[in-house]
């Protein structure tokens, strides 16, 4: 089985370039003028053995950019001319829509975008599935591969039962620094004593890294997954999720009667910028909390699926999608106002975003089980659909300087 690898890139305006008034949140995303991390994920893919298709789908955070963006990646991509790559942007975009519609899938379209990072990731199986993928690897723009058998290590054991014979179609690898540590640094400041998010993700991932190798995990890393066709062509990601699509995907395969797996032998080194701001990051987690916390409850409801709990979801992320959610944003929002030079931002989520996350739980969460209960049919439908596979094997080529926007400008005589 030779894995069809997608990596998807974030990219943004130029810096000063009215980044702060992007209509779509990306945490990290790379600003054009700038080269970003994904040329270093690249570098670290030529000396991987087997390594086939390389699918790069360009997701930014303002439609207006997306043909610049396009533009940068392929300008990267030209410095690597031995890696076989693909590149997903507005032109593939259009004729994936297009396709979706003509087979009677319009209804979903919104789940397959590049608006979210749950759509992002449900471009790749759709695009893995047209080529007829058995398996989907995914890595992040912002890692770096030191292990030649980086892709054999992702083919070990899927597909296969595990000790308790259980089918391993799903299995991430984990994150480490450049010195191999897996661990999040730093204590928890006193602020986050009814929050405590790095000291439950150190212990769980901890726990996790423990015999044997390969084990059922609430942990899942998007940037070091792999994903065999009889899971990705049953279950999608969320696009709905906020962030932390990965272990949201945790969740969407225990529904469904399946788990995703942690290989304790499959690491990869993560270099994740900075985040601009700490209140920016702790507001879209008070979203995507409150969010899978809903969704938990809601799935109650659903006779037809497999019920998941935030107590098997121990410790992380289940300390933080139980009931207690609401309280513990509220009590961390508040302290952090107290120390942090972001006083206003804290005290808005506090009165202002907490309401606006439950709004937005609320109205979202039930579109994710509609769009779920559709997606085997369009994986089916698309499985080596012969009109795309001829646009992503390069046998059908866009004219992408015939693109509206990207007309050559005419001088005057």
């Amino acid at each position: 089985m030779q894995p069809t690898v997608v990596i998807p890139t974030f990219w943004t305006r130029r810096r000063g370039r009215g980044t702060n008034r992007s209509r779509i949140r990306f945490d990290h995303p790379t600003p054009l003028d700038e080269s970003g991390t994904l040329p270093d994920c690249l570098r670290s893919l030529e000396q991987v053995r087997g390594l086939g298709r390389v699918v790069v789908i360009v997701a930014v955070t303002d439609e207006s950019i997306e043909h610049a963006a396009e533009d940068r990646v392929q300008e990267i991509l030209s410095d690597f001319p031995g890696l076989d790559t693909l590149v997903c942007g507005p032109a593939e975009m259009g004729s994936l829509h297009r396709r979706m519609e003509q087979l009677e899938f319009a209804d979903v379209i919104s789940g397959v975008s590049l608006s979210s990072y749950g759509g992002v990731r449900n471009v790749g199986l759709l695009i893995a599935s047209v080529l007829g993928s058995e398996v989907v690897v995914f890595l992040d723009d912002d890692q770096v591969v030191t292990d030649p058998a980086f892709l054999s290590r992702a083919l070990e054991g899927l597909g296969q039962a595990d000790a308790q014979n259980r089918p391993v179609l799903a299995k991430c690898g984990y994150y480490t620094d450049d010195a191999g540590s897996h661990l999040l640094p730093g204590k928890e400041p006193w602020t986050d004593m009814f929050w405590r998010q790095r000291e439950l993700y150190n212990r769980a991932l901890t726990s996790a890294l423990k015999p044997p190798r390969i084990k059922a995990s609430s942990l899942a890393f998007g940037g070091c997954m792999a994903l065999h066709r009889d899971m990705y062509c049953n279950v999608s990601f969320d696009p709905w999720a906020v962030r932390g699509e990965d272990i949201d995907y945790v969740i969407n395969a225990r529904m469904h009667g399946g788990d995703v797996f942690l290989d304790s032998e499959w690491p990869i080194i993560h270099h994740p910028p900075a985040p601009p701001s700490k209140a920016g990051r702790f507001h879209d987690d008070v979203y995507r909390f409150i969010y899978t916390h809903r969704k938990l409850e809601f799935s109650k409801s659903q006779v037809d699926l497999r019920q998941v709990s935030a107590e098997s979801l121990m410790p992380y992320p289940g300390h933080l999608v139980d009931s207690s959610v609401n309280w513990r944003v509220r009590a961390t929002a508040l302290l952090r106002a107290i120390s942090s030079n972001e006083r206003g931002a804290y005290l808005s989520i506090a009165t202002k975003v907490v309401p606006e996350a439950q709004g937005y739980a609320r109205q979202n969460c039930e579109l994710y089980f509609a769009f779920q209960r559709r997606w085997p049919m369009l994986t089916d439908r698309v499985w080596n659909d012969i009109a795309l596979k001829s646009l992503f094997t390069g046998e059908r080529r866009v004219d992408r300087g015939a693109l509206t926007g990207r007309f050559p400008m005419i001088q005057a005589d």
